[in-house]
């Protein structure tokens, strides 16, 4: 999630090896239920506090105890203070892991935002060509693997880099240039950051997710892998942002999940989702979503918390039907980040309706689809 700028358009593992990395009785709802909390160390500075049946608690506990096992964490390279830089996202980690959740490591390789039209090359990785920047994000990534191991909290997957549509660290890995497409340098660097997760793990090695803004569109998904494939790139996990007000009806989701699972035999995760409780807003900044037009499937799912709620049920469905068992699982995109945390400092937050708790941080219906069981 963030401001957007569209774009045009060593060995895979199988369901069993994604299925060990979560607990048995996982088995009878999505293997994977779990939530990006990476603004939480700036919410609780603030005073937030959050609550569930009236009893507070810490969010990654809420969480757990509504059944989630994951939680996803971003690390940018030098963001502006407070912001989430990898001791913030150790710091999460200790947490999750007393709190029984595993962990998804979201690695941005930017000092601050990174997504489809913006994929900015770290300030002090600047002027370096193309083989020493590959260097560079090996050891970057695999320091930081690493530093999760050494304190004991090992992670469980790593996303190398953050909706990479379009490649990652531009200019030297943008796909998309004047003079035509340039899939072998993105690849490069992409391998460089898959090498540096193997060379950084301990006993247990992390999955490798690949991850696009696609989560509706099958010629883009299809686009974008045939052609990650084509250069060689292994991985284990697909990653894809759904957003059904940017992203479309739920229909095209399940096309594009069940055809990604069919073609590319590989665990599909939605790993970033999100949905309306309101169409009100908490704070001056403008929201994504401000009218019930920009909603999905004619209104389906209203902008309640009660039609919140149905928008995660619904997506536990189109998961559960995934041919192959390969709809893995999903992430809810930052459902702690209240009113009060700005996307950038002295800015606001677009996202505070589409949250999973209300302004005063009492838990929201939708906290349900995080159950193991059915």
């Amino acid at each position: 999630m963030r401001r957007r700028t569209l774009l045009a358009a060593p060995l895979a593992a199988t369901a069993a090896s994604l299925a060990a990395r979560v607990p048995a009785a996982a088995a009878v709802g999505p293997r994977i239920r779990g939530a990006d909390i990476s603004f939480t160390l700036q919410h609780e500075a603030i005073g937030t506090t959050y609550r569930d049946g009236g009893s507070a608690a810490p969010v990654e506990r809420i969480l757990a105890g509504r059944g989630a096992n994951y939680v996803r964490l971003r690390v940018w390279t030098a963001p502006p203070a407070g912001y989430s830089d990898l001791a913030d996202a150790l710091t999460l980690a200790r947490r999750a892991h007393q709190a029984g959740l595993r962990v998804l490591l979201n690695l941005h390789y930017a000092d601050f935002w990174a997504d489809p039209g913006k994929q900015p090359v770290p300030a002090a990785w600047a002027g370096q060509d193309l083989n020493t920047l590959a260097a560079t994000v090996r050891a970057y990534t695999r320091d930081a693997v690493a530093a999760f191991e050494r304190q004991g909290t090992p992670v469980a997957m790593v996303q190398v880099g953050n909706e990479i549509t379009g490649g990652m660290l531009f200019p030297l890995g943008e796909v998309y240039r004047d003079d035509g497409e340039h899939w072998s340098e993105f690849a490069t660097l992409l391998r460089a950051g898959i090498e540096g997760v193997y060379a950084g793990q301990g006993g247990n090695r992390p999955l490798v997710m690949v991850h696009i803004d696609r989560g509706g569109d099958n010629a883009g998904s299809r686009y974008f892998f045939d052609h990650v494939l084509a250069q060689g790139v292994s991985f284990d996990v697909i990653g894809l942002s759904y957003y059904p007000f940017w992203h479309g009806d739920i229909a095209a989701l399940r096309a594009n999940l069940d055809d990604l699972s069919t073609r590319y035999r590989k665990d599909l995760v939605v790993v970033e989702t999100s949905y309306p409780w309101t169409l009100a807003n908490g704070d001056s900044l403008g929201n994504f979503v401000t009218s019930a037009g920009q909603l999905p499937d004619g209104g389906a799912y209203p902008a309640t918390p009660a039609g919140q709620a149905a928008y995660f049920e619904r997506l536990r469905e189109v998961l559960a039907a995934v041919p192959g068992g390969r709809g893995a699982g999903f992430f809810a995109w930052e459902p702690e980040w209240l009113p009060g945390v700005g996307w950038a400092p002295g800015e606001g937050n677009p996202n505070d309706n589409l949250t999973m708790f209300d302004w005063s941080g009492n838990a929201l219906p939708s906290l349900a689809a995080f159950r193991a069981g059915p």
